[in-house]
């Protein structure tokens, strides 16, 4: 079969049925590894060196991939476990390690996370971490999180909801009902998007809400540029991550990056409620009312013109999202807010594949999906990757790709844009400095997929039809 033939069949139904039946393989999965996201979630707390117990080659990889979606730089370190480590355990390792970060390095605190070769040996990092303090070499009282993120289970979502259940398992006295810091503590659940953070701090300001966004890598991973480098720029206050079981309750903003924590809560009785990403115009609603609720903060009139103007542009730009076919790609949590909002706009959805989604993420989605008139043409795909995705966009063509940087190259070969949400992003700049949370952020959401169409459509004219006005 030559080249050519080849670049023909797999572009057929024959190919994509022979596609859909493999399950040894895995080609280009939507997803990253645990020991990302806890890096994540670690650079969200002040003054803490995020510490992979593992080879130096892991560290490197997490840096470089946050490197290039954020273009900052992104401070981490590892005990460079290598053969010798495999065989005889990291202790040593992991206690030098330590040693020399905290000499260097002068953290706050550590969070301590595992790659795979630390979790396939059996490390028990919580008794290498106690023999260092009984060596002195750490204070006995200098504070450390500890999560095992191994790198062959699970997705970047899970390594963040461990390393946040370690930073409250860890750090967090016990709750005490006689004294409550009557703080609304809100977590994000993993979002790349410095400015989504902003935002949803922005609008619980507008409200006067006492409040702490846990963890808070706005800063970190997006710091302005003064001349001066700082290694540990911003993060959740220490003290608030202490006092964080005596919080009057808990707001997550999504559900499939922090089922750990949210269990680990329960299990504290730590009140807590759970909503979904506030994209789109009715979850942002949703996502006020719910702080109205539990704080008894009113709305203030601003958030509402606010909400008047997204009403509006959704009209303005109606005519060009209407009855367009989406496929999308990406985590759970971030995929159920984009399709919110595509419904609203009456888009539709057609393709929607999660690498790391589970049964529950499909059956949720394929509920919502069930409640407007536009979702009755979509499919739900869970544990399948892009390669996939590609037979979908080639024998079912959609009018829009709606994904990560990584959605590039099946976009090109279906013939239609790529709208960039989702990590990483590492084709376009500073998009990860536009919210795509609340009513700014979906005033963003909708810009960005009606101008694309229209950039296609302009593109794609002949002379006689390309017009000044759209």
């Amino acid at each position: 079969m030559s080249a050519q033939s080849t670049a023909e069949w797999i572009n057929t139904k024959e190919y994509q049925d022979l596609n859909f039946a493999r399950k040894d393989l895995v080609i280009n999965p939507a997803k990253a590894c645990q020991p990302l996201g806890a890096l994540v979630c670690a650079l969200g707390v002040e003054g803490c060196l995020p510490f992979v117990h593992g080879s130096q080659g892991c560290a490197a990889y997490f840096r470089n991939n946050l490197s290039r979606h954020y273009r900052e730089p992104i401070s981490a370190v590892s005990d460079s476990m290598t053969e010798d480590s495999a065989v005889f355990g990291g202790q040593k390792n992991l206690i030098d390690g330590m040693e020399n970060a905290y000499t260097l390095y002068k953290p706050k605190m550590m969070a301590i996370f595992t790659s795979c070769m630390a979790e396939v040996i059996g490390d028990d990092i919580n008794a290498y971490v106690d023999k260092a303090r009984l060596d002195g070499v750490i204070p006995e009282d200098f504070p450390i999180a500890l999560a095992h993120t191994p790198s062959f289970k699970g997705s970047h979502i899970t390594g963040y909801d461990n390393m946040l259940k370690g930073f409250l398992q860890e750090l967090a006295k016990p709750r005490n009902e006689q004294e409550l810091n009557d703080r609304l503590y809100v977590v994000s659940g993993f979002d790349p998007s410095p400015a989504n953070l902003r935002e949803i701090k922005r609008l619980l300001g507008k409200m006067g809400v006492e409040y702490t966004l846990l963890p808070d890598y706005s800063d970190v991973v997006d710091s302005p540029n003064t001349g001066t480098f700082e290694m540990y720029p911003g993060g959740t206050p220490m003290n608030e991550v202490v006092d964080a079981l005596n919080a009057e309750s808990f707001l997550f903003l999504q559900s499939y990056s922090t089922s750990v924590t949210r269990k680990y809560l329960k299990k504290e009785n730590v009140p807590l409620e759970m909503i979904s990403m506030p994209m789109g115009i009715s979850n942002t609603d949703r996502f006020l009312m719910k702080v109205s609720e539990m704080t008894g903060k009113a709305i203030p009139a601003e958030i509402d013109e606010e909400r008047g103007r997204v009403v509006d542009a959704a009209t303005d730009a109606h005519p060009y999202i209407h009855g367009k076919r989406f496929a999308l790609f990406g985590d759970p949590d971030v995929l159920l807010g984009t399709v919110n909002f595509l419904l609203e706009m009456g888009g539709v959805p057609v393709h929607i594949v999660s690498t790391n989604g589970t049964p529950a993420f499909q059956t949720e989605m394929e509920e919502l999906l069930d409640s407007s008139p536009y979702g009755k043409s979509a499919t739900v795909y869970v544990g399948k990757d892009l390669w996939h995705l590609r037979s979908l966009l080639i024998n079912d063509p959609v009018d829009m790709l709606i994904g990560d940087s990584h959605g590039k190259y099946a976009a090109r070969d279906a013939g239609i844009p790529l709208v960039r949400i989702g990590f990483p992003i590492t084709d376009r700049v500073n998009l990860h400095r536009y919210p795509t949370v609340g009513y700014e952020g979906t005033l963003n959401l909708i810009t960005m997929i009606a101008n694309a169409f229209l950039d296609e459509k302009d593109r794609n004219s002949d002379n006689a039809h390309f017009e000044l006005l759209r």
